[in-house]
């Protein structure tokens, strides 16, 4: 900056103004919602340690049991199993296995997510799973399963599926549903994976994006001072 004298330039201050307002304002945002996600992210990891309850054969509210820790009692119905395309696990293409369960003491069923299988050879093979016969326990984590976008209006007439909504398996079983899935954390006897990712609220993301605002703003403040020094004519 050696020979350069700095000169006041009001539309370029006004510029610098304006935008590192806007620039702190979205990182003041971006780390509210950091704050916001952190208390959901300590709730989510206290659920995982709660003890667990027991899912009761009658119709249950989602919002009291979205990701707490459940036990359910029953048996599973192997010609209704469906298997969810497209998953993959350490790089491998694979299937989801959701079965329902027949909730013991009642007729309504609930839906099990019972891990991960490897695809067979080709699209027509399906992998064969073993179901336990019988009365089982089944613990796991109860997930309410999120809307998605279907082209069809009917559900799938096989048995697998790109996406698993609870209201068109209904129409597509005729059973009498839990409005959640239980993702099986407990062992089985069927070879599955349940290798499940940890419940992760963004908390990071946000505090990324805050970081970037507030960088943008200290940015356009140097690029200001720089731009007004100016060598005398």
């Amino acid at each position: 900056m050696s020979g350069r004298r700095f000169r006041f330039r009001p539309l370029l201050a006004a510029a610098t103004v304006a935008f590192c307002a806007t620039a702190i304002w979205a990182g003041l945002w971006q780390t509210r919602r950091a704050e916001e996600k952190a208390e959901i992210q300590a709730r989510l990891d206290r659920l995982a340690t709660d003890p667990a309850v027991t899912l009761p054969a009658t119709v249950v509210d989602e919002r009291d049991y979205a990701l707490r820790r459940v036990v359910t009692q029953g048996e599973f119905d192997e010609p209704r199993t469906i298997f969810l395309d497209n998953k993959v696990l350490h790089g491998r293409a694979g299937y989801h296995v959701v079965s329902p369960l027949r909730l013991a003491g009642g007729e309504r069923y609930v839906l099990v997510d019972r891990g991960w299988v490897a695809a067979g050879r080709t699209r027509e093979e399906l992998p064969h799973v073993p179901t336990p016969p019988g009365a089982q326990r089944v613990e796991g984590v109860a997930i309410v399963p999120g809307a998605v976008y279907e082209l069809a209006a009917e559900p799938p007439a096989g048995r697998v599926w790109q996406n698993l909504q609870l209201d068109r398996y209904a129409k597509w079983s005729g059973l009498a549903l839990q409005p959640i899935v239980v993702q099986q954390t407990s062992s089985g006897d069927d070879g599955l994976a349940r290798d499940w990712p940890r419940p992760d609220a963004g908390v990071d993301k946000h505090r990324i994006y805050a970081l970037q605002w507030y960088s943008f703003a200290a940015l356009a403040v140097v690029l200001y001072v720089f731009l007004s020094f100016k060598r005398p004519s």
